[in-house]
């Protein structure tokens, strides 16, 4: 084995400073103390997983400062599953609001995080010689996939869609030590790397040397089936799901107990692989992902002030037994027997107070419009069949169609109604604690039934495999779809999206699902955004280059910034 280089200094900061060593990828390190051993790869690789999870300190502010928190955040809030209740003081408001700078700590931390790890990953792949064992093996496919996932990552965040265009400017492609030049790559460069990176990964890997925790053989190919998906090379998409089946099917890969999967992601069948928590110190309390969708009052702690938006809401009540709601979404009702109408008003812009959103208690009449009175007027909320499938209710307010909510009257935070999400808390029985996901079959499943519904063709197919994920979230025969059965809807590829969104909403798929399949984003509900909808090559709906790094390198800061 050759030695391994690297500052046995950034090593000890990765695992129990929290990173205090802050470089982008323009900076240089010198190698001067040396890891001799396999030992040594496995611990700069364990430092990986870690960086990803432990706090990091960036522009001085380091409490709740996790590339996970805010990986998953930022790729889910600038779309249209998820209400704010109000403008906050965190930084991931901007992400909301998509009124992003380059200078925020999350947009930073991001960034700088994701290049280290690269940075430790290329010390492996040049250090560690192939074939010498099949334990050396699996570490150097481990860093392969790492660093391949890791481009991923800050592609979509940094860098439009593959889908609009291989030349359009990429983000800073790393595959050596050698950091003194940093330059944007194109789009397609960076994504031919990873296929590179994932295909070697899964050459080299078996099976994971631990829990979901640590990447596998099958984990490389999952996250393939997501990068070709994404390339639009729908064929090799099918291929790879196709041949990680190995002839089971897609229903076997499943795990049954939905309701606990996220609970028990480090062991799930499910789960191809998670950022594995631990319950002895991984309870971040309000610096948790969870903390921003719950609030535990049993343990006094969580911030609950994301809820999902109005929309996801109607699409998840057209069936009351999808345990996808019933299990993650938690309404919290007082106990009174009134009824209240929540709805946006168009007309205020989002500023430092935040949107108006306006609630009033009603009555219905005897065709079950809502009859309220605001400010003196009196107004009634239609109930309206969408589709022939599923009702919503509209209200005329100061000459704009609203799309409103009508429920039993519940709690609220700042008028916005309480309803708490919980796909990433309550692991061994904690509120913040839980080990979040990064790929598992279900949504390998839908990277193929997205691949057969764009190729032609192949509609049966696709709607298969959505039926496969419907009948595990309990929805019945006549929920399913076929040739004939559409419920409303144009195309498969529509319902493959509005599934990706059901099944997948929170855990960061939807912002790029909507813009690289280039649809505007209707964020017309209530909520601390802009009323607004957005184009889908709108330019911040990818992040600003951290003014920190362009700044020091030069390179090309994305438009809009």
């Amino acid at each position: 084995m050759k030695k391994i280089a690297l500052i046995m200094a950034l090593v000890a900061g990765v695992l129990f400073t929290s990173c205090d060593l802050n470089f982008f990828p323009s900076d240089e390190l010198n190698s001067d103390a040396l890891l001799q051993d396999e030992a040594g790869a496995e611990y700069i690789m364990d430092g990986c997983y870690s960086l990803l999870k432990d706090e990091v300190e960036f522009l001085g502010y380091s409490s709740g400062n996790t590339f996970t928190r805010h990986f998953f955040q930022m790729s889910e809030f600038p779309a249209d599953n998820c209400n704010l209740s109000s403008h906050t003081t965190d930084p991931l408001y901007e992400a909301t609001a998509l009124k992003m700078t380059d200078n925020l700590k999350n947009v930073g931390t991001l960034w700088m995080v994701g290049y280290k790890v690269i940075y430790m990953t290329n010390t492996i792949i040049e250090t560690l010689v192939e074939g010498e064992s099949a334990d050396s093996d699996h570490l150097l496919g481990e860093a392969y996939f790492v660093r391949g996932w890791m481009h991923l990552n800050l592609a979509t965040l940094y860098a439009r869609p593959y889908s609009h265009g291989r030349d359009n400017l990429g983000i800073p492609l790393h595959i050596s030590t050698n950091n003194a030049v940093v330059t944007r790559a194109s789009v397609g460069d960076v994504y031919d790397q990873i296929v590179k990176d994932l295909q070697k990964a899964s050459e080299l890997m078996g099976a994971s040397r631990g829990n979901t925790g640590y990447p596998s053989k099958t984990t490389a190919l999952g996250i393939l089936s997501r990068v070709y998906l994404y390339m639009e090379n729908w064929q090799e998409c099918v291929n790879t799901v196709n041949a990680m089946l190995g002839g089971a099917t897609p229903a076997d890969k499943l795990d049954k107990d939905l309701a606990n999967l996220f609970i028990n992601a480090k062991t799930s069948s499910e789960v191809l692989f998670c950022l594995a928590h631990e319950t002895i110190g991984d309870d971040r309390g309000q610096s948790s992902i969870g903390s921003m969708y719950l609030h535990s009052d049993e343990e006094a702690i969580g911030w609950g002030e994301i809820y999902p938006s109005n929309p996801l809401l109607y699409l998840y009540e057209r069936y009351s037994m999808d345990t996808r709601y019933t299990a993650f979404i938690h309404p919290q009702y007082p106990g009174l027997d009134t009824y209240t109408i929540y709805f946006p008003d168009p007309e205020t812009e989002n500023d430092d107070s935040g949107r108006l959103n306006l609630t009033a208690n009603g009555t219905f009449d005897a065709d079950e419009n809502f009859v309220f009175t605001y400010d003196g007027a009196t107004y009634k909320a239609e109930k309206r069949l969408v589709n022939g499938e599923y009702y919503e209710y509209h209200v005329n307010y100061k000459g704009v169609d609203c799309l409103a909510r009508v429920h039993k009257t519940m709690k609220n935070r700042n008028t916005s109604p309480i309803y708490y999400m919980s796909k990433f808390s309550y692991q061994d029985g904690k509120a913040m604690i839980s080990s979040p996901i990064i790929c598992r079959w279900a949504e390998v499943i839908l990277n193929r039934a997205e691949a057969y519904a764009h190729m032609g063709g192949k509609d049966a197919e696709a709607l298969a495999d959505v039926n496969v994920l419907r009948t595990r979230a309990g929805i019945p025969a006549d929920g399913l779809f076929a040739a004939g059965k559409m419920h409303g809807y144009a195309s498969a590829l529509d319902v493959v999206l509005d599934e990706r969104r059901l099944e997948l909403a929170f855990e960061g798929f939807r912002t790029h699902d909507l813009t690289r399949n280039k649809l505007d984003i209707d964020r017309r509900f209530p909520g601390a955004h802009p009323w607004q909808v957005v184009p889908y090559n709108h330019d911040h709906l990818i992040y600003p280059i951290p003014n920190n790094e362009w700044t020091v390198s030069g390179i090309q800061q994305n438009p809009g910034y």
